[in-house]
């Protein structure tokens, strides 16, 4: 392990439940906002079951909220959340107690801010992270290659904060090897592989995706031959300007040299050794180029051997005169073969870096020895896993003694499996999505699948005043108005789909969402559409004022799992340290939150 600096302290398990025991308090009240569909906003009256509130106050305020939340600095908001926090837990101001309705969307607002994540401190800031892991050791400044050349900008900021992490707990470790799990279209594998020269076995389980990423790290392997070809003709051309500065010189300390040999004299013998035939050059020149390489990243840190580890010997850089030939020198035409030969070597050793990937569909009983044949220790990673394979890295990172830390950022929560979803459904799955944590297994506690898709909701689409597209659920709902008055179907297994931006009008959309349902449309006259539409426009400030609920109260959903999570690795005996880290900037990246478990030293 790498000299380093004691991790930062993170928040105890006692500390996390009770935060988890407060989040399900305000939860228990407000879920049923995240779960009811707003399909059947209309059909079912939904504003009017939950909200005792104009949806002209429940708008004001949100977007007063939000603002001011925006506007306040991180550090003042945490504090100023942390205060509050105590004074929240009087849930009466917030619903009804005989009615159970939003009564009070301020204290709402107030309510959610605290339960996020930002807000609870359970969060480790990335850079001190950082710090800890690198120690005294001199921050890795990696190749100056722009990954957003190969990837999109979003993309780009996820891979390049994520292998920088990644590489730095590899480090702190000793460790090579990498097991990316989800890996996807192999960018983040690649990555690791091609800038920091881990080891790294990406897997999926699409095989599209696995022949995508080999077609892909092709092409990488290939931008990083170019980039690094033009690097190598910059030293050797600073080599030969360095030379031919010094040709003049040369010359008149070899003619000398050669006079001597004809003397023929014993001091002049001594000349003939290596040391005399390189009179300051040995020391000056080879310095020179030296320090030049290195400004150049040739020798710098490990992601530099990669690519320029014995790429090329120190003699091909100096000028053809500054050794001279003797009896066991190879042969122009033998050394070019010896160098073919080097090359050869150099590139299967630089191929061994480069990932691999796999396909194989991981469960949270996988059997890594089978998949990987060469398993050691090792870390394991995912960005944006989807679903249960979140949760699935987590159990296999406990479980597996080879796997010494992980890094997970999930992704997709209305995927996850549900223990106590269905609980009068009988069922062979043994280890769920969610819950994981002994204190929610205890309490049977289940989301809903809408609270876990509102839940990959992001916030900050309320912070720019965009919020939901209101127009095409609004188009939706009153749909399934007419479908239930006019046809007499409450429930319909079919989908509309992305219907609304395929037509041109409201009349037009239902006429085409009716034809998708197998519906008579022809029975419905254009007036009778209409009237629908005319009967609720004035009623869909509702649904927008609704909707902002839904997505101002996600992050609390997010918060539930993320804890849920961080829990279930401090409850395992031999997990040392864990923690939660935003890994990204969440405009660029919604998901932000990483995983971040290691385990103890043996």
């Amino acid at each position: 392990m790498a000299a380093s600096f004691p991790l930062p302290v993170t928040q105890d398990l006692f500390t996390l439940r009770a935060t988890l025991q407060e989040l399900l308090q305000f939860l228990r009240k407000a879920l049923c906002i995240s779960n009811a569909h707003t399909v059947d906003f209309y059909t079912e009256s939904v504003w009017a079951q939950l909200v005792d509130l104009p949806p002209e106050t429940v708008l004001r305020v949100l977007r007063k909220s939000v603002a001011e939340a925006e506007a306040r600095p991180p550090e003042a908001r945490l504090l100023v959340e942390a205060e509050r926090r105590s004074g929240i837990t009087n849930f009466p101001k917030i619903f009804c107690e005989t009615s159970q309705k939003l009564v009070s969307v301020e204290a709402f607002a107030l309510a959610v801010r605290s339960y996020s994540v930002p807000n609870l401190g359970i969060c480790t800031p990335f850079e001190q992270l950082l710090t800890a892991l690198r120690g005294n050791k001199k921050q890795r400044t990696g190749e100056n290659v722009k990954p957003d050349e190969f990837m999109n900008l979003k993309k780009s900021h996820e891979v390049q904060a994520m292998s920088e992490l990644i590489s730095s707990i590899a480090d702190y470790y000793g460790i090579k090897q990498v097991i990316d799990l989800g890996s996807g279209k192999g960018y983040l594998s690649s990555f690791l592989s091609l800038k920091y020269g881990l080891k790294v076995y990406g897997i999926d389980s699409s095989n599209t995706n696995t022949h995508g990423a080999e077609e892909r790290n092709r092409k990488l392997k290939k931008h990083w031959k170019v980039y690094h070809t033009r690097s190598k003709l910059d030293v050797n051309g600073l080599a030969l300007k360095m030379a031919k500065e010094r040709k003049v010189q040369n010359e008149i300390k070899y003619k000398v040299d050669i006079e001597g040999i004809c003397n023929n004299s014993p001091a002049n013998q001594e000349k003939m050794s290596a040391s005399g035939f390189l009179p300051d050059f040995s020391d000056s020149l080879i310095s020179n180029i030296r320090t030049q390489m290195e400004n150049l990243h040739v020798y710098s840190h490990r992601e530099e051997n990669l690519c320029f580890e014995n790429a090329f010997a120190l003699i091909d850089l100096l000028p053809i005169n500054a050794i001279e030939p003797t009896s066991f020198q190879t042969p122009k035409r033998k050394m070019s073969e010896a160098n073919k030969e080097r090359r050869k070597l150099t590139s299967k050793s630089n191929e061994s870096n480069i990932y691999s990937p796999l396909t194989s569909f991981i469960t949270a009983d996988s059997e890594l020895h089978d998949i990987i044949k060469d398993l050691e220790d090792c870390l394991m990673v995912g960005l944006h896993t989807c679903g249960d394979l979140a949760p699935n890295t987590l159990r296999i990172f406990t479980s597996k003694s080879e796997i010494k830390g992980v890094c997970s950022v999930g992704c997709c929560y209305h995927l996850l499996s549900e223990e106590f979803e269905k609980p009068h459904k009988e069922s062979t799955q043994e280890k769920w999505g969610f819950p994981m944590c002994q204190y929610l297994k205890e309490e049977r506690w289940c989301c809903g699948r809408n609270a876990r898709m509102s839940a990959c909701l992001a916030l900050e689409r309320v912070a720019v005043g965009q919020g939901l597209p209101t127009e095409s659920l609004f188009y939706r709902a009153v749909l399934q108005d007419i479908i239930k008055e006019c046809y007499g179907i409450t429930k319909c297994d079919r989908h509309v789909g992305k219907m609304y931006s395929k037509s041109s009008s409201f009349l037009d959309y239902v006429r085409k969402s009716l034809k998708k349902l197998g519906l008579d449309e022809s029975k419905l006259p254009e007036k009778v559409i209409m009237d629908y539409y005319e009967k609720y426009k004035p009623r869909m400030n509702e649904l927008e004022a609704f909707n902002m609920l839904k997505v101002v109260l996600a992050p609390c959903i997010e918060t539930l799992i993320l804890l849920d999570r961080l829990c279930y690795l401090k409850e395992q005996e031999d997990i040392a340290w864990a923690t939660l880290v935003k890994l990204f900037d969440p405009v660029k990246s919604p998901r932000c939150y990483a995983i971040i478990a290691l385990k103890k030293q043996q």
